[in-house]
């Protein structure tokens, strides 16, 4: 029954915002009691936790898994960027990061330590294997770039109130990004992935 309640709240999370979903909302939803959420959670701040906690390893073991297909460096960007896309497809209004960092700056805090390493290590990863495929110039300061991505989007996902925008705004980034890295080869590849994307 804890599972099911973090992965309904999750999903009422995401969709309408941490701060508009109600312990109420989640019993209604679920056909259950708020009594019998709160035999799991203490309080609400309980279970945006274990939700965003939830979510944040399910993120990771999906962009696992695209890493796995073996995409180029930069089909392997735009597969990751349209994994997020699909993930927060139902909410048009408010970024979910953005609502918690406003409402939640503990929690956010505490999945940004998490988040900035994983993220650093992906992006190292895709840079080197960018590299070794052709595909970016091999005169790369890596680390610098790794820093100058991950300052661009967490910026984007912290002051962007509007999760459409965001998601614009950060298909802009990684072309940015990835222009800033391509040798000529990868330019064509840019090219290749922008034309079969859907915004």
């Amino acid at each position: 029954m804890k599972e099911k309640i973090i992965s309904k709240a999750s999903e009422l999370f995401l969709k309408l915002g941490f701060k508009s979903v109600t312990m109420d909302d989640i019993a209604g939803e679920m056909c259950i009691s708020k009594k019998t959420i709160y035999k799991y959670f203490c309080n609400k701040e309980v279970l945006i936790e274990e939700s965003t906690s939830m979510v944040h390893k399910q993120v990771h073991e999906i962009m696992d898994t695209i890493v796995a297909k073996n995409y180029n460096a930069i089909h392997e960007n735009f597969e990751i960027r349209e994994m997020f896309r699909d993930m927060f497809k139902n909410n048009i209004d408010t970024s979910p990061i953005y609502q918690l960092k406003k409402h939640y700056p503990e929690i956010y805090q505490n999945i940004l330590s998490h988040e900035i390493e994983q993220c650093t290590k992906c992006f190292r990863d895709n840079i080197e294997k960018g590299i070794q495929e052709g595909l970016y110039r091999s005169d790369l300061n890596v680390e610098t770039y790794v820093k100058f991505y991950y300052t661009l989007i967490f910026h984007i996902n912290e002051n962007t109130v509007s999760e459409s925008e965001a998601q614009k705004i950060e298909l802009e980034a990684l072309e940015y990004h990835t222009r800033a890295m391509a040798t000529e080869k990868g330019v064509a590849e840019l090219e290749k992935q922008l034309q079969r994307i859907t915004i």
